[in-house]
């Protein structure tokens, strides 16, 4: 070891004794600061400028470190990413230089060992590693002194990837160093190697044998998941395998060099080495054998407490995923071989981390609806078999990889899913299917996926039942009227089938309420209810039921009757309220301080800190609405939930017309103005042990196709009538990180320093150094 120690410090002696390293650590230090203050200044600049002209101005409302650290012009992406230009003059003459000088048979015939030369040299060159970490730290450190909270487990985490990535280079440069005497060629063959092992991972994705191989010898991405903070040894180990991998083959070489061996022999050893690496990488990847530590003050890295709460219940048996893959689907390309490992790593290994007895299994066909005859006329009216062919040409991919529909047919009924790209969930004998979305995220996210899960594990998911027979919304219909977006529409990732609802419909006149019923839907009847709908629906509210209400201007004698049995009544007339913009009728409602209070929507959270902090509430279009009354001494507690802005709204008798000059509030004909109108109330109980929820609405279209289903209002009101239950909720823990300590003016002095009289104080020192040396 002593000698080893004295051959690294001779080493890095040398180095600093030539003007390559001093000019490789000023253009670092250089690049480094160009790309900190460039991410810094503009930060502090909007900050103090809204903090000295916005009175209420607290935060920009993002994570300063990461912000700042981490973005695509941030000072970790750019140092990494450029960081194989630097390397390779840094290593090109480690061992090359030795052998064009003739130094290195003075050290064979040394009594020095070639393992001490090989570990001593990279020991030297680990040390000036160090040096770039610590350039690196100086930012760090003043990131820490300039972010008030700086989340410092993130940047941690991203300067030990930062190492093991210069230390595997640097591996690359000191085996490509020894093979030539030419400092050049070891330059250039360093530049290949890495461009190589940072390309490679994308070769051969589409053959099974060499898939995971290329895919693990792969570069490019390792310190993707340490740059946001989440350190697994599948990566450490990584680094360490490619360093020994290129150590060892430095070894071998130069051993190779003494050695009269037959040329199988000393390729033999290569073999061995380069076995063993796969041999261990192969291992440390399996699932299971994986350690995770997420360094982030937030876990962002890690699945929500309430999705690990539903995985700790699938016990005792293992998971089993299907990917149904179809040629003539929408999203094949993401089901493809080639992107295999990215369904894989990317989309399931954070639940990996916590299941890892999941079974991933894959089926290729293709098919097409029966009625659906676009595909036909596209192609020329050539046959499924024709079509499927020369896609695969196009795909450039085997056509045997897929069976005809019928085949896959006789398996599994894939025409409810449209033949898209789309997951079965196996578990312990019962099926769920996990859906991809046309959206700009595609793959499901853990909202949906902790929900099919829970469909694997629950015997009955709540359910929520909407009548028919007086010309009702409909669920199952895509017209703008209609409901089917925020309910079974499988295209709409936050629907209430994909979050872990079910959803049926129910002619109350003809059929019984089923019991189980988690929320009966009344959405906007156009027809009176019947007097045996009256009575059914009755007894259902009496026994406790939950109802979901939902009316509309010039419907109050349809809804009033059995509205009048809770004590509200929608009053008559349509609500007003006069903008540049809309309609007459379209009216914005505000969220009030007890609807944030319903479920655990994001955007609800944001509002109750508004609230606190003295500020407005969101509004909330509602295309036609009239206003809500209710009696204060009934068994009901009742909250307002949508209440339009103050004295800005007035009630419209008789008939509205839009379609000339905007109305004019008139008395005479029965016109009247309240200071607010309720448009959206809750109403609770205690009843038979439970309390029994019901939500009111003077608006329908709100939650219709057109308008999207209702959004996070549409989740907030199904999730208080199935008590919080669904959909599950994963909310990250608040990032503090959100204020800067620094100006604009401390932050263009940094820029100075930084940029400018750091590296000239570098500059002139190393000059001093050299030119002191070369007098010598």
């Amino acid at each position: 070891m002593k000698m080893i120690f004295k051959i690294a410090g001779t080493e890095l002696r040398n180095l600093f004794f030539s003007p390559v390293a001093w000019f490789l650590t000023i253009a670092f230090m250089v690049q480094c600061g160009v790309y900190y203050t460039s991410a810094l200044y503009p930060v502090a600049k909007w900050q103090e400028v809204l903090r000295e002209n916005t009175p209420g101005f607290k935060t920009l409302g993002i994570p300063m470190t990461a912000s700042i650290f981490l973005p695509q012009d941030g000072i970790f992406t750019n140092v990494l990413q450029n960081l194989y230009l630097f390397v390779p003059l840094l290593t090109m003459g480690l061992i090359s230089r030795e052998i064009n000088s003739g130094t290195i048979k003075l050290l064979y015939s040394s009594p020095v060992k070639v393992r001490e030369i090989v570990l001593g040299k990279y020991l030297a060159i680990m040390l000036y590693n160090l040096l770039l970490v610590g350039i690196v730290g100086v930012f760090i450190v003043t990131g820490l002194i300039n972010i008030q909270h700086a989340d410092y487990g993130l940047l941690l985490s991203a300067v030990l990837g930062f190492y093991l990535l210069v230390c595997a280079y640097t591996a690359i440069g000191l085996f490509m160093s020894s093979l030539s005497s030419y400092q050049i060629v070891s330059a250039i063959g360093s530049f290949i190697v890495i461009f190589i092992l940072s390309r490679i991972g994308g070769l051969w994705q589409k053959y099974d044998l060499i898939r995971d191989l290329t895919y693990f010898l792969s570069l490019s991405g390792r310190t993707t998941k340490m740059l946001k903070g989440l350190i697994t040894t599948k990566d450490v180990i990584y680094f360490i395998l490619i360093v020994y991998l290129f150590v060892s083959f430095t070894l071998i070489k130069l051993k190779g060099g003494r050695e009269s061996k037959p040329w199988y022999l000393k390729a033999t050893r290569y073999v061995v080495v380069s076995v063993s690496v796969l041999f261990l990488g192969y291992f440390s990847s399996l699932p299971g054998w994986i350690g995770y530590w997420d360094t982030t003050a937030t876990n962002s890295n890690t699945l929500n407490e309430n999705t690990q709460a539903v995985i700790k219940e699938m016990k005792g048996a293992p998971l089993e995923i299907t990917l149904y893959c179809n040629l003539f689907g929408s999203g094949v390309a993401r089901g493809l071989p080639e992107n295999r490992n990215d369904y894989l790593w990317n989309l399931w290994e954070p639940y990996l981390r916590f299941k890892p007895d999941i079974d991933f299994k894959y089926v290729y066909y293709y098919d097409v609806p029966d009625h659906d005859s676009t595909l036909y006329i596209t192609w020329g009216g050539k046959s499924q078999q024709e079509i499927a062919k020369k896609m695969c040409e196009g795909y450039d991919i085997r056509p045997t990889l897929f069976k005809p529909g019928p085949e896959v047919r006789k398996l599994i009924d894939l025409a409810p899913e449209n033949y898209r790209l789309v997951m079965q969930l196996k578990y312990k004998g019962k099926t769920t299917f996990l859906r991809t979305f046309e959206d700009a995220i595609f793959w499901p996210e853990e909202q949906q996926v902790a929900a099919a899960f829970n469909r694997l594990l629950q015997p009955a998911m709540p359910k929520e039942v909407f009548l028919t027979g007086n010309l009702e919304r409909d669920i199952y219909k895509k017209g703008e009227r209609e409901y089917n977006m925020h309910s079974l529409s499988k295209d709409n990732r936050y629907s209430l089938i994909n979050i872990g609802f079910d959803a049926d419909t129910l002619a109350v006149e003809t059929q019984d309420i089923p019991a189980g019923t988690t929320t009966l839907v009344l959405a906007d009847p156009k027809t009176a209810l019947s007097p045996a709908t009256m009575e059914k629906l009755q007894r259902y509210i009496d026994n406790g039921g939950n109802m979901f209400i939902l009316g509309e201007p010039g419907k109050q004698q349809i809804l009033n009757p059995l509205l009048a049995q809770l004590g509200v009544r929608m009053m008559d007339g349509t609500l007003i309220e006069l903008s540049k913009d809309e309609m007459p009728q379209m009216v914005k409602p505000f969220i009030t301080r007890e609807a944030t209070d319903l479920s655990k929507e994001p955007i609800l959270d944001l509002l109750k800190e508004q609230f606190r902090e003295g500020s407005d509430s969101l509004p909330l279009l509602m295309p036609g609405v009239t206003g809500l009354e209710w009696r204060n001494d009934g068994p009901y507690t009742v909250k307002p939930l949508l209440q339009t802005a103050t004295n800005k709204v007035w009630l419209k008798a008789g008939v509205l017309v839009t379609d000339s000059v905007p109305p004019v509030f008139t008395p005479a004909e029965g016109d009247t103005k309240m200071p607010r109108y309720t448009t959206a109330i809750g109403l609770s109980r205690n009843i038979q042990g439970k309390e029994q929820r019901i939500v009111v609405t003077a608006d329908a279209d709100y939650l219709s196709n057109l308008r999207q289903g209702g959004g996070f209002m549409s989740r907030t009101f199904y999730s208080w009538m199935d008590y919080g239950k669904f959909p599950i909720y994963i909310p990250k823990p608040k990032a503090r990180d959100l204020v800067l300590n620094i100006g604009s003016t401390g932050a263009g002095i940094l820029r100075i320093v930084y940029v400018w009289v750091l590296p000239g104080c570098v500059l002139l020192l190393g000059t001093v150094l050299l030119i002191r040396r070369k007098r010598k």
